[in-house]
């Protein structure tokens, strides 16, 4: 049996891209007795309404061998300070009796914000160009996506669903931490549920 955290996000391209960070980050930390299920899917519109989320918890700790939840959802135009422990209250409703450690993390304002923050380390892949340099507030950028299809080749647009995960295999984890506040508090989170269950 290996015990086993279960991600929630929004959307198809974080189904594909959360579960390569997460193993990235184990992999760093020399952590090989954990792994990272497939994610539960919820849309950013519902996650907020009340028993959206719930469900959502409820079906991921139905996963055999879950121990954790960690649940990503870009924070869009909401404040994270102000909506994650919201959510962060609910989850830990439905997970009290199991003593299952939860997070609740929201990049601001999407999770492409995390690579606009390393955007050297993307530089010749799926054509972001050499050139790019990362700007100094990235999490400032409302549209982030928008922001890589400019840092890319003419020919070439950001597609979510396909360069999301190319990019969560490659981008700059350190760089990442050191320029986006919504990073660190992912990258601490996990790293507090992983010694959680190894300790």
């Amino acid at each position: 049996m290996i015990d086993s955290i279960v991600p929630i996000v929004e959307g198809q391209a974080e189904v594909d891209s959360m579960p390569v960070l997460m193993r990235r980050l184990l992999e760093e930390w020399g952590i090989y007795q954990l792994r990272i299920e497939k994610p539960v899917r919820v849309k950013r519109n519902q996650i907020i309404k009340q028993g959206e989320l719930e469900r959502r918890v409820t079906l991921a700790m139905q996963r055999p061998d879950c121990r954790a939840v960690v649940i990503i959802i870009d924070a869009d135009d909401d404040c994270p300070k102000e909506l994650a422990p919201r959510l962060l209250d609910r989850a830990e409703l439905i997970v009290r009796n199991r003593n299952t450690p939860v997070s609740v993390v929201l990049p601001k304002s999407e999770l492409e914000s995390w690579f606009v923050g390393s955007v050297e380390s993307l530089r010749g892949l799926r054509g972001i160009t050499n050139a790019v340099c990362s700007p100094p507030d990235p999490e400032a950028i409302r549209d982030a996506k928008g922001y890589l299809t400019r840092a890319m080749q003419r020919n070439r647009r950001y597609l979510e669903v396909d360069d999301q995960p190319a990019f969560a295999e490659r981008f700059d984890l350190h760089q990442a931490y050191n320029n986006c506040r919504s990073f660190r508090k992912f990258y601490t989170d996990f790293r507090r549920i992983v010694d959680s269950l190894t300790s």
